[in-house]
């Protein structure tokens, strides 16, 4: 099994395409329909002839959607100890071809591409979670192009587009297996508040809790015995109203649980797919995905 990257010229357009084959290869060379010449290429064809690439950050459109697939199948392989079946099922949950027209057409769905020659080398998928708060959920780039510096490029223009929208506050979580997307956070500002369970194919993994904190916007409470710092501009949407963090250190370092802004409550309990329910008055956070690392 050998997988070739190949460059195709078009009769017509002269157009550069790339193609990945990962299929048992009987011949040296390809045959494709309107196809002059099919070369093996290195994955930067200008550097041998001092050109300089092209790279620049928009929004997706619906014809970046199979290359949306492949990026994210690429991180997501490069990036986790997880098995094909679980990470196609993942693909398809998520990036589908009705799931990311959604995306696209949506308001507070905000999903940038990486363009290099016109080709997709990565993306960010963020989502207004709360009043002026906003979580990154993903934030892909290609395995063969993270020493290129577009992963911060690419995240200083996402928070950039969802300050301007209102969204001054940002989230994101990340697997503690993935230890560069916990330093890619940390280098980008945000703050490590706490630790979660996350089950992936039946399997539990810890998932850690990203925020931009701001010591002087957290408010001291009193729970039972316990004394926890109420953070109101770190909020996740409930279905009714909603929630903040809440942590057990004043330096908010150290997530305690989620305060439910419908009833005024302490809210803890979560299920292994990120639900978190207030017994109180049936508020429920939605489940996360995985994580928002620098994949």
């Amino acid at each position: 099994m050998i997988k070739l990257v190949v460059r195709l010229f078009s009769v017509t357009t002269a157009k550069r395409a790339t193609y990945s084959l990962g299929r048992e290869m009987k011949h040296p060379f390809v045959l494709l329909e309107r196809c002059v010449l099919c070369l093996l290429v290195p994955r930067d064809p200008y550097a041998s002839r001092g050109r300089k690439r092209r790279m620049e950050i928009r929004d997706a459109t619906a014809s970046d959607r199979p290359a949306l697939r492949d990026v994210a199948r690429r991180s997501l392989q490069a990036s986790y100890p997880l098995d094909a079946t679980a990470i196609t099922g993942a693909v398809d949950e998520w990036y589908g071809e009705a799931r990311l027209e959604e995306m696209i057409q949506s308001d507070g769905h905000y999903l940038l591409v990486v363009d290099v020659d016109g080709q997709v080398v990565g993306f960010s998928e963020a989502k207004q979670t709360g009043e002026s708060v906003a979580e990154l959920f993903w934030l892909h780039i290609d395995p063969e192009y993270r020493s290129e510096n577009y992963g911060k490029t690419l995240f200083d223009t996402t928070r950039k587009q969802l300050e301007a929208t209102g969204e001054t506050r940002l989230k994101g979580r990340v697997l503690a297996v993935n230890e560069a997307g916990s330093a890619f956070y940390e280098r980008q500002g945000l703050t490590k508040v706490g630790e979660e369970s996350v089950s992936i194919d039946g399997t539990p993994y810890v998932q850690y809790l990203f925020a931009e904190v701001e010591p002087g916007a957290i408010q001291t409470v009193e729970i039972g015995q316990r004394t926890a710092y109420l953070d109101h501009e770190n909020t996740e949407r409930g279905s009714l109203a909603p929630f903040s963090l809440v942590y057990s250190e004043p330096d908010g370092t150290d997530l305690y649980g989620y305060w439910c802004g419908n009833c005024e409550r302490l809210a803890n309990a979560m299920d292994p797919m990120g639900r978190i329910r207030c017994d109180e008055c049936g508020n429920t956070r939605k489940a996360t995905r995985w994580d928002a690392a620098y994949l």
